[in-house]
C-alpha cells in the first residue's frame, strides 16, 4: 500500500519555480496524508500559523509537492 508526503516549500522570489526545492528553501514542512487530495488541503492553516505568513507574496511564495512513499511491508 502506498501513502504520501504533503510538502510544502517556502522560496524566495528571486528563485525561479522549477529551482525551488528541498535544498534551496527557506523553510520546508511535510506531513503524512492518507491520499493524493490530502496533498491540497491543510497546509494553508499550517502557513497561517507561523511568522512566514507576512512574508508570502511578498517577499517569498510557496510550492506544494505531493509525494508518494511506500508503506513498509
Amino acid at each position: 500500500m502506498n501513502a504520501f508526503i504533503a510538502v510544502v516549500l517556502v522560496c524566495a522570489n528571486g528563485i525561479p519555480q522549477q529551482d525551488c526545492n528541498d535544498e534551496r528553501a527557506s523553510e520546508v514542512r511535510k506531513v503524512r496524508v492518507a491520499n493524493e487530495l490530502g496533498c491540497t488541503n491543510g497546509w494553508q492553516e499550517i502557513i497561517a500559523r507561523t511568522d512566514l505568513r507576512d512574508e508570502v507574496g511578498k517577499t517569498s511564495y510557496l510550492k506544494t509537492e505531493c509525494r508518494r512513499v511506500k508503506e513498509r511491508e
